[in-house]
């Protein structure tokens, strides 16, 4: 089956014919209570916890009238949960999977304004850790999951909701049931509440980002050793000054341009929000991979220079063993993340080219995992532009190849096309994921929730099946 652009957009307006139910105070309310639950299970890695929010989420399906048997908790290792929720329709076409994970980043008390494992509403925001990553996401798939079991609404193919575990540490929940037990998430694709979002200036909509591809993830670890001595005779092969200057030459290198189908859609359609001089630039780039387009974009804004190339980053070191002694060991840690299509070995062939020293050893920290890019097909991304043209007008909507790692990575290697439409909006430069005093606005998460709905409605209406 093929849909124009033209034929999303009659699908999507013949859907809406007969008016939704409205995002009612019920709903907010719902989606609310939901999302306070989450924020206040302390689910960073530290704590655990996440088989407890697993079980809260399966109890809310459960009251809701969700059969049992499709309501599971599953424990990929002793100390998590993960959940997996079935919204079973009639068949018509193959599933849909939602994605979102529980777990989070750990924060500190004394860091924040306020307890980042509390819930607070402040000035038209919602605070707490996980509140942007990824709770957000989880609370609105089980909130829709139960608005539209309220409605009696039946989709013409099956839902699948999953909640992993461990998705900013090992990511081991989503491969862990991707290869235990398949038949529980497979899917015809995939949409992901943890990938892509909108983007405000002002207060004004400019871009609606869909994930259709991340880059590869992988650290190095750079270390130095030689025999050390007594501090009040330095020596030359000193292994700090080695390895200093290793990362020096690291810092100073830049991957070549490589722009993918995904990242070349980025700039051509992110162009279309740009002032001219910027505008210009991303056509040039887009069209041609113009060498003074780069160079300029790569400067004026760090996020494009990552989009455009591989980068590898010094992000950890550790050196010597006691304050009067020659170092006989310096590490550090330089955290890459590649194009997809190109290739680990050569990326760390390049970087041990570059630092041009046998005596700084490279070690890999972990297999790499690339990932092919999701297709940019008129069935999915017909709806998704339809909508979001609908709720957000004037915002561009911009494939996006995310620098950043997510669960999708696991199920585009499973075969699973996967898409992230978070659909929540952030003010340009206050995207506070992962750092301190985290947020959300109070109508971005209630307004992704309702995009999340009409296209969950839209994908699963019998209407728009073949």
């Amino acid at each position: 089956m093929r849909r124009t652009i033209a034929g999303c957009l009659a699908l999507v307006a013949t859907l809406f014919t007969t008016p939704l139910p409205a995002q009612g105070d019920a709903t907010r309310q719902l989606e609310r209570e939901i999302f306070v639950e989450l924020i206040e299970i302390n689910t960073s890695d530290s704590a655990g916890h996440t088989n407890e929010a697993a079980e809260a989420m399966a109890r809310r399906l459960r009251d809701a009238g969700f059969p049992r048997a499709d309501v599971q908790v599953l424990h990929p290792v002793a100390r998590q949960g993960m959940l997996v929720a079935r919204y079973r329709g009639t068949g018509a076409a193959r599933p849909i999977l939602l994605m979102a994970h529980l777990d989070v980043v750990d924060a500190r008390r004394e860091d924040w304004s306020l307890d980042p494992y509390r819930f607070n509403e402040v000035d038209g925001y919602y605070y707490g850790r996980g509140t942007n990553d990824n709770k957000a996401g989880a609370a609105m798939l089980v909130a829709n999951f139960v608005r539209l079991r309220r409605e009696g609404f039946t989709p013409a193919r099956d839902l699948i909701i999953v909640l992993t575990s461990d998705e900013e540490t090992e990511q081991h929940s989503i491969a862990w049931i991707l290869d235990e037990h398949r038949d529980l998430v497979d899917a015809e694709f995939a949409l992901n509440t943890d990938g892509g979002g909108g983007e405000l200036k002002d207060g004004r909509p400019l871009t609606f980002m869909v994930q259709a591809a991340e880059k590869v993830y992988l650290s190095f670890r750079l270390e130095v050793r030689n025999a050390g001595g007594h501090s009040s005779v330095p020596v030359p092969d000193n292994a700090i000054y080695r390895l200093t200057h290793a990362l020096g030459r690291i810092e100073a290198h830049r991957f070549p341009v490589h722009l993918t189908e995904v990242s070349r859609a980025f700039f051509a359609r992110a162009a279309a929000v740009q002032e001219p001089k910027m505008a210009a630039a991303m056509t040039a780039l887009a069209e041609r991979e113009d060498p003074a387009a780069a160079e300029m974009l790569s400067a004026a804004v760090p996020y494009y220079n990552s989009v455009m190339r591989t980068t590898c980053v010094a992000t950890q070191l550790f050196a010597g063993h006691a304050e009067n002694a020659l170092p006989q060991l310096a590490q550090a840690t330089a955290n890459c993340r590649i194009v997809p299509g190109e290739s680990p070995k050569a990326v760390q062939a390049t970087l041990e080219q570059v630092v041009g020293d046998t005596a700084v050893r490279f070690t890999p920290f972990k297999d790499p995992r690339p990932s092919p890019p999701s297709p940019l097909t008129r069935e999915i991304m017909g709806p998704v532009e339809a909508l979001a043209g609908e709720m957000w007008p004037g915002a561009v909507v911009i494939p996006d190849q995310s620098t950043g790692a997510t669960d999708g990575l696991y199920t585009r290697n499973a075969g699973i096309p996967t898409y992230g439409v978070a659909a929540v909006f952030d003010e340009i430069g206050d995207v506070r994921a992962h750092g301190r005093d985290e947020r959300i606005g109070v109508e971005a998460y209630h307004k992704a929730s309702e995009y999340w709905y009409r296209l969950i409605r839209v994908l699963a209406s019998p209407s728009a099946q073949p």
